[in-house]
């Protein structure tokens, strides 16, 4: 079977894999692109699982990325609800759970996460709901109902998500964080604090510095009881403690994984004709001076969907695109560009009444963080960005200055690394 014959194949039919199978085409590949998924939806976005599927007056749909008619158009052939258990490196084949053997000329694995477990006693799977998929989300909704008593284990992202959707729900909402606050290193803590507020006065109670200690039943009623003695007892529990990469197909195989699945610049690994793309990838950023991440972010899905697209066609550019993420938490958003957790000093400018914070690192620019009303953030977190990317070390008092354009700080020549 010749190399075209065998085609382009991705295992993992999320937001990375099928923006790489749309790339594929959009870049001129003529060859087949198979796209191997493990639900048996048609690919779709995950950022509305924890948002619009639980707020939405309407029984929610997924947000599918694909359709039929995009699909069967492009030529991408899609296999869902199957499982890859294997890859023959040598005989350039990927063995799926349903005696199927698929040949490939390339691969890209774009598995994702999945939540980690509590681990404490009395947590199981019939009590303590996670959320990953869709139809986690369409569980977790029809739990959510109005005079609940909820608590979320977790105060990250996914967990203040969740919460907020509760009680737009209608329910009773307290957040268990073990951490000393919530959001960890993920944001600076002044800006931890205004989202921690923002929950208060919308009815979360925040309960931070404690851990579990095991979960009851007491008839209908669970219990998550503290480390400190005292007992919630409440109607249902959501847990979001972070999540794991999902390598297990890349370990089976012998690739390396390191945090993640282990990729140079290009996102390729061990294997010249195996790639990984998405929240499963432990990638070098050329812009953080090559500190490995790994990203669990939309538009990181997105941006290496298309850029190991171009990698399996022969193109040899690193990928570079400065880290964004964005969490909807009530009628705020918060916005996050580069890294803050790279700063050596940090510069907060007033966007009205929106506190936006410059991360910079020896005078040079590489985090941004912002909490407000969307109309106030984003425009500013964008502009962030770019200077970031062009590895500027803009003057701090002009950065505070809110009348200062932050678009008339962006170097107008190259900046060296």
């Amino acid at each position: 079977m010749s190399t075209q014959d065998a085609g382009m194949v991705i295992v993992g039919a999320g937001e990375a894999g099928a923006r790489a199978a749309m790339a594929l085409r959009e870049h001129g590949y003529t060859g087949t692109v198979t796209l191997i998924g493990e639900e048996r939806h048609l690919p779709y976005e995950r950022p509305p699982l924890s948002k619009a599927a639980m707020t939405s007056v309407a029984e929610p749909t997924a947000a599918f990325i694909l359709d039929e008619e995009r699909l069967t158009a492009n030529r991408i052939g899609h296999i869902s609800g199957v499982r890859a258990t294997s890859i023959d490196r040598i005989g350039h084949t990927v063995q799926l759970d349903n005696d199927r053997r698929v040949p490939y000329a390339k691969l890209l694995i774009a598995t994702g996460a999945r939540p980690r477990k509590i681990a404490i006693p009395g947590a199981g799977s019939e009590n303590v709901l996670y959320l990953r998929n869709f139809s986690d989300a369409l569980a977790m909704r029809a739990r959510l109902q109005p005079g609940i008593r909820l608590v979320v284990i977790g105060g990250g992202f996914i967990g203040l998500e969740i919460a907020a959707s509760a009680i737009a729900r209608g329910c009773s909402v307290i957040v268990v964080e073990m951490a000393p606050r919530i959001l960890g290193r993920a944001v600076p803590a002044e800006i931890a604090a205004v989202v921690a507020d923002h929950h208060a006065r919308a009815g979360v109670t925040l309960i931070v510095g404690v851990g579990l200690t095991a979960i009851e039943r007491d008839g209908t009623d669970e219990i998550v009881v503290l480390a400190d003695g005292r007992r919630l007892v409440c109607d249902a529990i959501i847990a979001g403690v972070g999540a794991i990469p999902e390598c297990g197909l890349a370990e089976i195989a012998g690739l390396t994984v390191e945090n993640g699945v282990r990729v140079n610049a290009q996102l390729v690994t061990d294997d010249p004709d195996i790639l990984a793309a998405g929240d499963c990838c432990s990638f070098p950023h050329p812009i953080f001076d090559g500190r490995r991440l790994r990203l669990e972010a939309w538009r990181n899905a997105q941006d290496q969907g298309n850029h190991a697209a171009r990698s399996m066609l022969g193109a040899m550019e690193a990928y570079d695109r400065v880290p964004w993420f964005w969490s909807d938490q009530h009628d705020q958003t918060l916005q996050i560009a580069g890294l803050p957790d790279e700063g050596d000093t940090a510069v907060v400018r007033d966007l009205g009444g929106a506190p936006m914070y410059f991360h910079l690192k020896a005078g040079r620019l590489v985090g941004a963080s912002a909490v407000g009303p969307i109309g106030k953030v984003a425009r500013d977190i964008r502009l962030a960005e770019m200077l970031i990317q062009k590895r500027a070390r803009p003057d701090p008092v002009l950065l505070a200055d809110p009348t200062v354009k932050l678009k008339s700080l962006l170097p107008t020549e190259p900046v060296a690394a």
